[in-house]
């Protein structure tokens, strides 16, 4: 089976500068995943995306790694996972091996510390874009439960602290209920 290497280079190439550019976490990565690989490169759909964004985010270990594993296995099989975790995991651990070689120098140098504050603005900007973005694809599906289900689990989250991960496994669960509720239906009309 011959690679097509030009996709491989594309993938790494674009995981790697997304993940050296990439500074607040995962959810900043999800938006400039749904930027290059949606709209950029048209290689996935956007509502691909969302799906990779969930699945990510109810699965353990770092967000952008567990993005990288589905968006490379979906362009190119196995190998294109692990082009991408590689281009992903590359850039953290070049930048956290330089910052631990200088540490004593970044922890008190005061434009370090000013730009590190700054950025927080621009991450919480893009965070917040993310958040907007599968919010209303969630009011796109015009379902009162889904609808629903994310306010409630806002409600939880936010104002009752309630653990993301009770949030997000009783989401499933519901979710799991009524997908076997609706073909129950639906094998009932059939018969």
């Amino acid at each position: 089976m011959k690679k097509d290497y030009g996709k491989l280079w594309t993938l790494f190439r674009s995981m790697f500068v997304l993940s050296a550019c990439t500074f607040g976490g995962g959810f900043v990565i999800v938006s400039l995943m749904k930027k290059k690989f949606v709209e950029e490169l048209q290689w996935l759909e956007e509502e691909e995306m969302l799906d990779v964004t969930a699945i990510t985010q109810s699965s353990p270990g770092p967000l952008p790694v567990n993005a990288s594993v589905i968006i490379g296995y979906r362009m190119a099989g196995v190998v294109g996972s692990l082009t991408a975790i590689l281009g992903t995991i590359l850039p953290p651990m070049i930048i956290i091996s330089i910052i631990s070689l200088f540490y004593e120098s970044f922890r008190t140098n005061p434009y370090v510390a000013v730009a590190l504050q700054v950025m927080r603005a621009g991450v919480a900007a893009v965070i917040f874009d993310v958040v907007i973005n599968l919010a209303v694809n969630v009011c796109r599906t015009k379902r009162i439960l889904y609808i629903a289900m994310m306010l409630i689990a806002f409600i939880a989250a936010y104002l009752l602290d309630v653990s993301a991960m009770l949030v997000i496994l009783s989401c499933l669960g519901i979710g799991l209920l009524d997908l076997a509720v609706s073909q129950g239906k639906q094998n009932g009309r059939e018969e």
